[in-house]
């Protein structure tokens, strides 16, 4: 296992722009008010060990299912794909059940932090980087996500209507590059 600065950051901030915490805002505060709180510490626990659980446990899984890493990145990058799409064009292509009011794991935890995007694009990620690398990005990003949780008001003022959306929309063409990337580098090997 190699530690490369240059691949931390790719991985981070790829699952920064997967997880989309900060386009989650606005969901993230209207569940928060239905659900009388969101416990920060612990929608990050159970979410970090669903994303820690994937990449270590996703291979043998997808053994099992008569699956390689390549056949999943490359499903995943499509994944990918439509969620910058989605978060570009404005338009929801993934449904979500958006009134829920079952608590911090469901669905905050899970989907909206660790939903099958983001595990999806761990698979995807375990094609092209190292284990290491991955699960740096996964702390770094559960440290967002944290702060976020805990300062969802503060930052929703900070950034106003605009700035969320130019957030998202930013996100939306870095998860577009990145699902190109990672397409076009696992798609050759079924031509082998």
């Amino acid at each position: 296992m190699n530690f490369e600065l240059e691949q931390l950051i790719t991985v981070t901030f790829t699952l920064f722009a997967v997880i989309d915490i900060v386009g989650s805002i606005p969901l993230l505060i209207s569940l928060k008010e239905k659900i009388g709180g969101i416990r920060a510490m612990q929608a990050t626990l159970v979410s970090g060990a669903l994303m820690i659980l994937f990449l270590y446990a996703g291979k043998p899984l997808l053994k099992m299912l008569g699956l390689d890493v390549r056949s999943f990145a490359v499903g995943g990058s499509i994944v990918i794909f439509l969620l910058g799409l989605e978060m570009v064009l404005g338009h929801e292509i993934f449904k979500g059940d958006k009134d829920a009011k079952s608590g911090t794991v469901v669905p905050i935890a899970f989907p909206i932090i660790a939903g099958s995007g983001t595990l999806t694009t761990i698979m995807s990620l375990k094609a092209n980087f190292e284990e290491l690398n991955i699960l740096l990005g996964i702390l770094l990003n559960l440290l967002i996500v944290y702060i976020v949780l805990k300062s969802l008001k503060v930052i929703e003022k900070a950034l106003g209507p605009a700035g969320l959306l130019a957030v998202r929309k930013f996100f939306g063409v870095i998860l577009l590059a990145i699902a190109v990337k990672i397409f076009s580098s696992n798609i050759g090997a079924f031509g082998k």
